[in-house]
């Protein structure tokens, strides 16, 4: 069974004269505590064109010291790694392997670098004998094995690791002292990263270089670069979040999903940039992908909006087990629903998709328009996707209470959504009217999607209280919650046409085709 650890830490190098300080005293550090030398041997596994290194995550297995097995880190922000632990085994352990499947595909994941470290280690403690901080000095040695043996590379680094749960802000401290002593910020964010330069062979790394180039890019200043940058970032998103959304990780799961309907917005709202004979169908997959994430999250958000409005009843209004009906529904509606998600996570189908996404990244389906300057191209997609948005707002206004205006305040929903995504692209080269415009269109999403929760949630309110009558359990409790649901819905309709009002003001999609003063920012 694998275990997560969140890495904290900076790593420093030590050239020669240079040498670590005492730190007794300083950044209230109260003792250095000698632990010993560790010796460490690590090998490193990556594809031959290092699919992994180029996304900043490394796969290893170590022996030595208090922590051998198999490793696996993944960025998780500045100075900041999760790293994924399984014991010591011969070969890589099924469950990493299937956190990095969205990196590595169908690749081979081959030994490429191993390195021994001597390691002093020692600990900074405070005045009470807590751990602040692991001190860490490594004496390496790093050779290449693939593609073939080479010869080995020196040097000595400093490693500065937080003690779980520790301050950033001590590393910031810290690092003054070390500095003054001569230790630098290390250059390379990784010891592989620092190894796979060292030891690169120059015409092998020309070539990676050259056949690395993206065939049709489009030139910087045009809506294609523009466009594609956004496209880009979801993408990179979609395939970064596939080892959280494996391990559960809280948001996870609608992280991926935003994603994939950035995506699918875009290839919507940008159709004058990207050809849609090859958009069409990846929109497709993504509406299926988004499908089955939906599956688990929707579950969530409806068991939390249930479980918050059961808190807010005053216990003589509970009438009957209320509690233990709503979970013992929401496990069995739970059932199955993760193992389906892992399964299409490993399944042909997503696999397929990604290298479709990749593709279409490295070798764009751009249309002549796509050559042109951003500002009017971007201005008249979100203009074009707020028109919708206009049709259908009126359109939920105009319904009577019912059905009817919950399904168009519904579709409005998903509409304001696309038009605040195309704002979101646009943002780069439309700057702060960009931003405001994607504001107010959140702002109306959320009032329509409150309004599409509440309708959801009297749905299951009704089957639980229907449930419980079946039962023979008093169903009180959950026709006041279904009340209360239905008292929340029909404020949100009563305050919509306010916020249309503001929402779509003239002077919003105006500030977006203002053009700048020469020499004036638009950020």
């Amino acid at each position: 069974m694998a275990d997560t650890v969140r890495e904290v830490e900076r790593k420093y190098e030590v050239p020669d004269g240079g040498r670590l300080p005492d730190l007794t005293g300083a950044a209230g550090v109260a003792e250095v505590v000698d632990q010993g030398t560790a010796t460490l041997d690590a090998t490193y596994y990556d594809t031959a064109d290092q699919r992994l290194a180029a996304h900043g995550v490394t796969l290893r297995r170590r022996t030595g010291g208090g922590d051998a097995g198999w490793h696996l880190k993944l960025p998780a922000g500045p100075d900041a790694r999760d790293e994924i632990r399984a014991p010591l085994s011969d070969t890589l352990p099924a469950e990493l392997a299937a956190l990095v499947r969205s990196r590595v595909r169908g690749a081979e994941l081959l030994p490429l670098v191993r390195l021994l470290s001597e390691r002093d280690v020692r600990h900074l403690v405070d005045a009470d004998g807590a751990l602040l901080a692991e001190l860490s000095t490594d004496r390496v040695t790093a050779r290449r094995l693939t593609p073939e043996p080479g010869e080995p590379v020196r040097w000595t680094e400093v490693e500065v690791e937080l003690a779980p749960g520790g301050d950033p802000a001590l590393l910031d401290a810290l690092e003054p002292h070390l500095t003054r002593g001569g230790v630098r910020r290390a250059a390379a964010a990784s010891k592989l990263a620092r190894a796979l330069t060292e030891t690169a062979d120059p015409a092998g790394a020309g070539e990676k270089a050259k056949t690395g180039a993206k065939a049709g890019a489009p030139a910087e200043g045009t809506v294609g670069a523009t466009v594609l940058d956004y496209v880009r970032a979801q993408i990179a998103a979609v395939v970064a979040l596939d080892p959280a959304v494996r391990l559960d990780a809280p948001d996870s799961v609608h992280r991926m999903r935003v994603a994939t309907r950035r995506l699918r917005s875009a290839f919507r709202s940008f159709r004058k940039v990207l050809d849609r004979a090859a958009t069409d169908p990846l929109a497709d997959e993504l509406k299926w992908l988004a499908g089955e994430l939906g599956i688990d999250r929707d579950r969530e958000v409806l068991t939390a909006r249930l479980e918050e409005r059961l808190r807010e009843l005053p216990d003589e209004l509970r009438a009957g087990p209320v509690a233990p009906l709503l979970g013992a529904w929401a496990r069995e509606r739970r059932g199955g629903t993760r193992d389906r998600l892992l399964g299409v996570l490993d399944g042909d189908r997503y696999l397929a998709l990604l290298n479709a996404l990749d593709a279409l990244s490295a070798d764009p389906p751009l249309r002549p328009a796509a050559a042109r300057p951003p500002e009017d191209l971007l201005v008249e997609a979100v203009e074009r996707d707020y028109r919708r948005l206009a049709a259908l707002v009126t359109t939920a206004l105009a319904a009577p209470p019912g059905q009817d205006r919950d399904l168009a305040m519904h579709e409005a929903r998903k509409e304001a959504k696309r038009a605040r995504y195309a704002a979101e692209a646009a943002r780069p080269a439309l700057g702060r009217p960009a931003k405001a415009f994607a504001g107010l269109m959140t702002g109306l999403q959320e009032l329509l999607g409150d309004h599409q929760d509440s309708c959801v949630a009297r749905r299951a309110l009704r089957e639980l209280a229907e449930q419980a009558h079946t039962a023979g359990e008093s169903a009180f409790a959950f026709g006041v919650m279904y009340g209360r649901e239905e008292a929340l819905a029909a404020r949100r309709e009563a305050e919509l046409p306010a916020l249309w009002a503001e929402a779509s003001r003239e002077k919003h999609r105006a500030a977006l085709r203002r053009r700048p003063r020469r020499g004036a920012s638009r950020r």
